[in-house]
This record gives structure tokens, sequence and C-alpha cells, in this order.
């Protein structure tokens, strides 16, 4: 039943990413779905497992290391919650991409920790674009400089931003938090190359579509694949 329900749930989920692509004139199969695990048990990741996810994000690094050696290892999974700067150490080896990157200072602990463990960390700087204080993230007009500093951070892969939209009723209200992020990384493109057409991850399940519309290139959902925990 578990499994039923959650193939419904993802085949709806990526139909209706098909038909925001197609509105927006995009192809779908650019656009990476990270199916968020947060307080999930085990055997519903590896329900969703079996029906072919392979990308699982986590919030935070504690409750994800008690999964990790309990389900296959071709599983690429990602850091979508805030990390604290003393926990930078266990962020750095079983992620495929860091998307919560919101400060210098968590970078610079990225860098050593990376470099100590022989690995170049893909990462994404996380960006409160809706300027909410209870939101993580550099404020737009701080991304370029944090970029320029990262430059020396040679074990770290800035592969783009990410930005989580306010909770609103209507889906439509988070459009110009989404084409805000997208008109932040064409800006930084002109003084970055490396920045143009890289990640933009944003939209979660109230609002992934309207985050494809405006260029989301990962979607992070978890609530419209996996339902209410009961």
């Amino acid at each position: 039943m578990m499994i039923a329900e959650i193939e419904a749930n993802l085949q709806s989920v990526r139909e209706r990413i098909a038909a925001a692509a197609g509105r927006a004139g995009r192809d779908a199969a650019e656009i990476m779905l990270v199916a968020v695990t947060k307080t999930q048990p085990v055997e519903v990741i590896r329900a969703a497992y079996e029906l072919g996810l392979r990308d699982f994000g986590e919030n935070r690094v504690e409750e994800a290391e008690s999964k990790f050696h309990r389900l296959p290892e071709d599983i690429r999974w990602h850091m979508v919650g805030h990390v604290q700067s003393r926990k930078a150490a266990q962020a750095v080896r079983p992620y495929v991409l860091v998307h919560s990157v919101d400060s210098l200072k968590l970078a610079r602990r990225l860098d050593r920790f990376a470099a100590e463990a022989g690995r170049r960390l893909p990462i994404l700087l996380e960006v409160n674009v809706s300027g909410e204080a209870s939101k993580y993230g550099l404020r737009p007009e701080e991304v370029a400089a944090t970029v320029e500093a990262m430059r020396g951070f040679a074990h770290l892969q800035l592969q783009g931003l990410m930005t989580m939209a306010p909770i609103v009723p209507d889906p439509e209200d988070a459009r110009p938090v989404f084409a805000a992020l997208r008109e932040l990384r064409g800006r930084l493109a002109v003084r970055f190359p490396d920045l143009d057409r890289q990640h933009l991850s944003m939209g979660m399940s109230d609002d992934f579509e309207v985050a494809v519309e405006e260029g989301a290139t990962i979607l992070r959902i978890g609530r419209a694949i996996f339902g209410e925990r009961r």
C-alpha cells in the first residue's frame, strides 16, 4: 500500500513538472527531482528507491547519518537543510551536493574538511531572497562578494544558488522570489561566467510548478511525494 501511494504521488508530481516545463518552453528532463526525506523512515525511502528515485535530500546531518548504512549505496544524498558550522565535517563525505551554504564562514569550514577528506565538494549558495528573518541565507547583495572570496577555496565547487520562498496561500505569490533568484544568477554571470546556466535549487511541494516556470533546475519535494506523516 505504501509503495502504491508513493507511486501515484510520484507520477502526479512528474506530470505536473512536465506540464510546467512545457508552459515555460523547457525540457522536463533538465530538471532534477530531489525527494526530501526529513522524518521519513528507512522503509519509506527504500520504497521510493524501488520506484526509481535516486536523489534524496536530508535536512539534518544527525538524522541522515542514521539512515546511510541501512540503504543502497548508489543513493545520491543531498544536504538541503541548515548546516551549523560546528557540524561542517559531517556535511562533507556522504553528499553529492550541499544546497544550503549560507555564509562565508561555513564555506571556509567545508573547504577545510573537504581538503582533509580528499574531495572537491559541490555546493550551492543559499540566498534569502525574501528577506524573512526566520530564514537562513545570504542577502542578495552579499552573494557577489562571497563568490569572490570563495575563489581561493580549492576544495569547493560552486554549482549555483538555492532559495526558499515564503509559505503563501497562493503559489503565484512565490513567483517574484523565484524570478529574483534567476535574475541574480544572470547578474552574477556577467562577473562570474561559470555561474551562467548553473543550478537554481528552488521550489517545494506547494510551489514547485511556479519554480519550474521561473527556471528551477532542482526541485526539493517531500510532502507531495510521501504525503503527510500519519
